[in-house]
């Protein structure tokens, strides 16, 4: 469902306290400026990428290269004026997301492309590009070995993925934070009988993106990410480390990791520009993390958990996510399928924790139509248990025909208090549409 609020981005209390730091003017992101030039500098280089993928095609075709994805407009309304004047109201954007595959049966070997692209209206830093996969893979009856830039995800949570370590989050693309930037690695998995070991090594980190100064969905003050400071003397070149086994037995589904590395989420230090402009400065320490996820399926019920113990950021702390999902099949003699959600959230930091899942009850529902258009509905809400806010969320798709796919997504926020996490985006009540093609 995508509940993630990746609190670090929305807490106040997220923020180490530490100096002012003046930062650098020439590194300032400027006011938006409306004229050829600046509109030539930042659609010159989408012309370039769009050019390429549209190489890439052309070679699939040619080469016999399997071609799949899709093309999406999109169009968030907001409900209210932004909080700050310098956030851009009703937004537009253009989402492309190729994806190329090549398979070698006899030698059981494949290789996977996926460019993506975002040109954005308003956002300048939702305007992006990146790498999501470009991996070869080796497989053999009981080992397969993965190379390159990889997704990989971890967690059985509906309303916060709490254990999903590996990748980074693409936080200008969603705040529920279930998209991810690519990840360079080396993945060695080893298929036995009693389980499956994955050994991860991942060279370079990728920081975090975040809403510039017209995005809404962010912090007040703004992120500056081009001062990210971090523990380790090797920046973003620092090589991290993870292991994970993984096993189904019967109805249990269950998966035990460490990871040893530099955090994929970022403290929110203050600092301030040399025009004396309040920021936040994202600092990534080096954190060790010990995660489980267990899914048990036993007729009509799903019953889901996850949890972690994290050392090197702050003070050591656990936290845990744990539910329920009960399916009422054909309700009331209908075709359609009824999903009851309820998923509690715990962190020992209690209120102090940097992040909006540390005593928080999430309730929904989730509707499958079984219709030719695989019709589906899904709608929660995230409540403080002490009162602080809530999150409400509402999602829909519905296939139009074989090739389009339309989408609904609304999000309203409810905080009732300066300190609580959702309070930086208590005006960014929205509901979004896309319309996307796939191919």
């Amino acid at each position: 469902m995508g509940a993630d609020l990746s609190a670090n981005l929305l807490n106040p209390s997220a923020c180490k306290d530490s100096p002012l730091k003046r930062l650098p003017r020439d590194d300032l992101q400027l006011p938006l400026r409306f004229d050829i030039q600046l509109l030539w500098e930042r659609i010159y280089p989408r012309i370039f990428i769009a050019l390429a993928c549209v190489l890439c095609v052309i070679t699939a075709r040619a080469t016999g290269v399997k071609l799949t994805g899709s093309i999406g407009v999109e169009g968030r309304l907001f409900t209210e004026p932004a909080a700050d004047l310098k956030q851009h109201g009703h937004n537009a954007s253009l989402r492309l997301e190729p994806e190329l595959y090549y398979e070698w049966k006899e030698r059981g070997e494949s290789v996977l492309f996926t460019p993506f692209m975002r040109i954005d209206q308003g956002d300048r830093n939702r305007t992006h590009f990146d790498v999501r996969d470009l991996s070869w893979v080796k497989a053999a009856a009981e080992w397969e070995l993965r190379l390159g830039v990889r997704r990989v995800f971890w967690g059985v949570a509906e309303s916060n993925h709490l254990v999903d370590v590996i990748n980074q989050t693409d936080l200008v693309e969603n705040i529920d934070t279930e998209d991810k930037l690519g990840q360079p690695m080396a993945n060695l998995a080893l298929i036995k009988p009693w389980g499956t070991i994955d050994f991860f090594v991942l060279p370079g980190f990728r920081e975090r993106t975040f809403p510039g100064r017209a995005g809404r969905l962010r912090t007040a003050p703004r992120v500056d990410t081009a001062h990210a400071t971090y523990e380790s003397p090797a920046r973003d070149n620092h090589v991290d480390f993870a292991v994970r086994y993984s096993h189904v037995i019967g109805e249990l589904d269950i998966g035990v990791y460490e990871f040893w590395g530099t955090s994929r989420e970022p403290e929110l230090r203050l600092g301030r520009s040399a025009s004396n402009e309040l920021l936040f400065i994202p600092h990534y320490a080096v954190i060790a993390q010990t995660g489980v996820d267990a899914l048990y399926t036993h007729g009509s019920w799903a019953w889901k958990f996850e949890s972690l113990f994290r050392s090197g950021q702050g003070r050591d702390y656990g936290a845990m996510v744990a539910g329920f999902e009960y399916t009422l099949v054909g309700v009331v003699g209908s075709r359609y399928d009824l999903g009851l959600l309820v998923e509690y959230h715990a962190d020992t930091r209690g209120r102090h924790a940097p992040q909006v899942f540390n005593d928080d009850l999430f309730g929904g529902f989730r509707v499958g139509f079984n219709d030719a258009a695989d019709s589906q509905l899904l709608a929660g809400v995230v409540t403080d248990l002490h009162g602080g806010g809530s999150f409400y969320n509402v999602e829909a798709s519905h296939r139009l025909g074989d090739r389009w796919k339309l989408e609904l997504e609304a999000r309203f926020f409810s905080s009732n208090r300066v300190t609580d996490p959702l309070h930086f985006v208590r005006a960014d009540d929205y509901v979004q549409v896309e319309l996307a093609r796939f191919f």
